[in-house]
């Protein structure tokens, strides 16, 4: 990323880093995954990968959705470093289904030299069905991040992409929540004759303007955003039953709105721990899954 196509908020944060310099070899990450339909299922068919992002396979592990491949994202860093330059591109061909996740929550490392970006580019062609449903992303003290993710879908396609933040490391030593320099992260999609959607930015640089007060998190420590690009009987069948509500005796507060330009929904949910913030979004994935493709979303693990 070089300046002259660098955001305003990475200006502060272009020196080197005494180590290896920005996007150099081991800091330059890719991950190119495809999925196609063949015959009464969906498979991989496209996977590219340069470390420190790794994808092993796909597995058949749904038991909503035996049909439906799963993706674990890896990655053998053990967290975003400073420097660090990432690129993921994910796409569904006509009436392919997919899922992804990663392996783990997120983790932006601590930094003194430079910042770390992640580039996203999402692809859905006719029919096609995706869900992108990574775990959280815990930003660590003085780091800086940002992600850009560019999104291409056709009209009778389905995304159900989900970024959840926490404060920082909660419960490390004596608290490190909105201890980060900066999180920056845009999200805009258009259909595949580049007719424009909508494009969504949140900047948040807590020691420049406050997190925590009213009108932003307030008490609340987790920050859960949930995007929906349907076709709008979907997107009206989906809003008649999504949970709008103020919780905070329960710890937790959810809204759903409508997309600009009939692309979808958006549904927001801050809650006070993760736990609580990614049960919000499994019941608004219960929700979508069923009414897309008439398969419903499988227990959650004891474990998790």
């Amino acid at each position: 990323m070089n300046d002259q196509i660098t955001p305003p908020e990475l200006q502060p944060y272009l020196d080197e880093p005494p180590q290896l310099r920005s996007g150099s070899f081991g800091k330059c990450a890719f991950l190119r995954l495809r999925f196609e339909k063949r015959e009464d299922r969906s498979i991989l068919a496209v996977m590219e990968r340069r470390a420190p992002l790794l994808v092993q396979k796909s597995l058949y592990c749904d038991e909503g959705m035996p049909t439906l491949p799963v993706v674990f994202v890896i990655t053998n860093s053990g967290g975003i470093l400073q420097g660090d330059r990432y690129t993921i591109e994910i796409a569904s061909g006509p009436g392919a289904c997919g899922h992804v996740t990663t392996q783990a929550a997120t983790k932006i490392h601590e930094m003194d030299a430079n910042h770390a970006t992640q580039v996203q580019e999402i692809t859905l062609d006719d029919g096609a069905y995706l869900e992108y449903l990574p775990e959280a992303i815990i930003p660590f003290a003085h780091s800086r991040f940002l992600t850009r993710t560019h999104i291409r879908i056709a009209p009778t396609a389905t995304l159900l992409y989900a970024e959840t933040l926490l404060g920082g490391r909660k419960y490390y030593r004596d608290g490190e929540l909105f201890k980060y320099d900066l999180f920056s992260s845009t999200v805009a999609a258009e259909r595949p004759d580049g007719t424009s959607l909508f494009v969504e930015k949140f900047r948040v640089e807590p020691a420049q303007s406050a997190v925590t007060r009213p009108g932003v998190m307030n008490d609340f420590d987790v920050f859960g955003n949930v995007l929906l690009l349907t076709p709008p009987a979907i997107a009206d069948a989906i809003a008649r039953t999504a949970v709008s509500a103020w919780k905070p005796d329960e710890g937790w507060a959810a809204g759903v709105g409508r997309l600009p330009n009939q692309a979808g929904l958006v549904y927001k949910i801050i809650g006070g721990e993760s736990s609580v913030v990614r049960a919000k979004i499994r019941d608004f994935w219960s929700l979508v899954r069923p009414e897309v493709t008439g398969c419903k979303v499988p227990p959650e693990f004891p474990w998790r």
